[in-house]
């Protein structure tokens, strides 16, 4: 059994951990930690829907995590790994970060979209992006993981095989996304059905929000060469689900939508969570949510020569915890699908 402890407990996403990790064959649960906890609660406390397991929250001891697990999940705010992760890199713990502290491989880029000084770059190389379609093989050696969020898990998987097979223009890129209240935490879910609820708007428009570099960097990475996107996100008035309309303008006028399915279809061949939909169906998140799929549709504007792709997830589990347990059984050797059938 892999020893599994979860370091943030308390937020949407530890909860989604703690969901899928409890039902999977393989996994013993040897420690749940609330960064702000000042002595142990019974997990029934805080969520009283899993009083069937009896487990105790506790308060962060990075000395009991490394002697009782295999690997951490830390599901915290950024910035709050930079103390926690040395010490688990030290004792030889492998680690799934949930944050978007090791996502970005240039530190400069870090520090000016998130404003903060990072004060672990020394681990920036040792961090693999966990996108499991694309980064398997390294995701299996890896010791520290760094989990994609949930806007560029859509952003890259819907673009990855335009782009990865040339038959897009890598310049003007539009992606459109709108995410459920939950993608903005549990502070931002109560502020928003206190206050705006059933409002539907964008935010952090004309290029300020924070997963733009990360998509840039994983799309140029793809190309080869250094792509600028434009990005919009915008909050629905539903709890999960995330759903990005990219707009691509292709090469040549005589490409045909049934050729570009059949090449996205090929790049995902060995994929067990992306499906590609037919040219005539397009995907709604209804049909992911509490899934660890990605459904992506696609069809050709013969009007403006442009490739519409639409792509959905749950964004709390491809797009956040299920997604992290997909690579840590990638990590331990253990089928990509298992825990992960049925979340």
């Amino acid at each position: 059994m892999i020893g599994v402890s979860i370091i943030g407990i308390t937020g949407y996403t530890g909860e989604e951990l703690l969901k899928i990790l409890s039902k999977h064959p393989n996994v013993k649960i040897t420690g749940l930690y609330g960064r702000c906890l000042a002595e142990k609660r019974h997990l029934s406390y805080v969520y009283p829907h899993f009083g069937f397991l009896d487990l105790q929250i506790e308060p962060l001891n990075v000395q009991k995590i490394a002697d009782s697990s295999d690997v951490v999940f830390l599901a915290l705010p950024h910035t709050v790994a930079f103390g926690i992760i040395p010490h688990l890199m030290e004792a030889g713990i492998r680690i799934i970060d949930l944050s978007a502290d090791f996502r970005l491989k240039n530190p400069e880029i870090y520090e000016k979209w998130y404003e903060v000084k990072h004060t672990a770059r020394e681990y920036i190389s040792k961090a693999v992006y966990g996108l499991p379609e694309l980064n398997a093989s390294e995701i299996k050696k890896a010791s520290l993981i760094a989990n994609p969020g949930c806007y560029p898990t859509t952003a890259i998987l819907g673009c990855a095989p335009a782009i990865k097979n040339g038959f897009v223009d890598l310049k003007g890129i539009i992606i459109d996304s709108k995410s459920g209240v939950s993608g903005s935490g549990r502070s931002g879910w109560q502020k928003y059905f206190t206050n705006e609820h059933p409002n539907f708007r964008a935010y952090k428009i004309a290029g300020r929000h924070r997963h733009i570099p990360e998509i840039e960097q994983e799309l140029s990475i793809l190309s080869g060469e250094d792509i600028t996107i434009s990005f919009t996100p915008h909050i629905i008035p539903v709890e999960r689900g995330l759903l990005s309309t990219i707009y691509v303008n292709l090469k040549k006028r005589d490409a045909t939508t049934p050729v570009i399915l059949k090449e996205y279809r090929e790049f995902y061949r060995s994929s067990q969570f992306v499906k590609i939909l037919d040219e005539d169906v397009i995907p709604g998140i209804r049909s992911v949510i509490n899934t660890n799929y990605c459904e992506i549709s696609m069809k050709i504007d013969e009007r403006t020569n442009r490739l519409v792709i639409v792509s959905v997830i749950d964004n709390l589990v491809k797009g956040a915890s299920g997604q992290a347990v997909q690579n840590m059984n990638i990590m331990f050797d253990l089928p990509e699908t298992t825990g992960l059938v049925y979340v």
